[in-house]
């Protein structure tokens, strides 16, 4: 008997640091060993450290993540890219194949801290909503990848 191959799915958004990696944590956790969850950016910005305090709240790691550009993905189709924000959708490259596209924009936890000048306390809550809003939307997609 051969094995099912594992269903991959890209997060995409504009700088891979926050957004994207959550949901790429958040695959992982969540949608077991048949899947395999990646995550990159239009840009690489760095790993946002407010992202992965929030993460590791809830009980996921993503401290070893790297920022990265889709230039930089191992070659392949994906079963699903899921785009989770607005620039990102704009400047998605068109995938080909059996590759599905699907849009979910979040908020850009980074880009509301500095608009609101929250510190401290006050900026983590933007990310814990953030991170809440993207695990509920990744629990969701194990429906979607079975299609």
């Amino acid at each position: 008997m051969g094995s099912v191959e594992a269903k991959k799915i890209l997060f995409l958004c504009t700088g891979n640091s926050c957004r994207s990696q959550m949901a790429e944590g958040w695959a992982k956790a969540l949608l077991g060993e048949g899947v395999r969850a990646f995550s990159a950016g239009v840009e690489s910005h760095g790993l946002d450290p407010r992202a992965v305090r929030a993460m590791a709240e809830a009980g996921v790691d993503i401290s070893a993540a790297r920022s990265k550009t889709l230039d930089e993905l191992p070659e392949g189709d994906f079963d699903l890219v899921v785009t989770v924000c607005d620039r990102a959708r704009e400047s998605c490259p068109a995938f080909g194949g059996r590759t599905r596209t699907l849009h979910r924009s979040f908020d850009d936890p980074p880009a509301l801290v500095r608009e609101m000048g929250l510190e401290g306390e006050k900026a983590l809550e933007v990310y814990r909503r953030v991170r809440d809003e993207i695990r509920r939307f990744v629990e969701g997609l194990r429906s979607e990848l079975d299609r």
